[in-house]
C-alpha cells in the first residue's frame, strides 16, 4: 500500500470512528453502515479531488509478508560461519 492508499485509509478509519463516538452507535451491523457511509464519502471525495481510486493504485512487487521473510533469510544467512577456512592467496 503506497502513501495516498495509506492515507486515505486512515483518514476513513479515524473518521468512522469518530462517527462511532460521535453518534454513539453500537451494535456490528450499525458499525459496519457507519464505516460503509464513511467509505463511499472518502471515496467520492477522491474523486472530485482527481485522485486515482485504490484499486487502480499500482501495487508492489511483493507483499510485506514476502519483504519481510527475504529479510529473515538474509539475517539468518548472515549469521551462519562459512563452511571453509579463508585462503591467503
Amino acid at each position: 500500500m503506497g502513501s495516498e492508499e495509506l492515507g486515505a485509509n486512515i483518514f476513513r478509519a479515524t473518521q468512522a470512528d469518530a462517527k462511532l463516538r460521535r453518534e454513539g452507535i453500537q451494535g456490528k451491523d450499525e458499525a459496519n453502515q457507519a464505516h460503509l457511509e464513511i467509505g463511499k464519502i472518502v471515496r467520492k471525495a477522491i474523486e472530485e479531488a482527481g485522485g486515482t481510486m485504490p484499486e487502480h493504485l499500482p501495487t508492489p512487487e511483493k507483499s510485506i509478508q514476502e519483504l519481510q521473510h527475504d529479510e529473515q533469510k538474509r539475517i539468518e544467512a548472515e549469521r551462519q560461519p562459512s563452511l571453509f577456512d579463508q585462503m591467503d592467496e
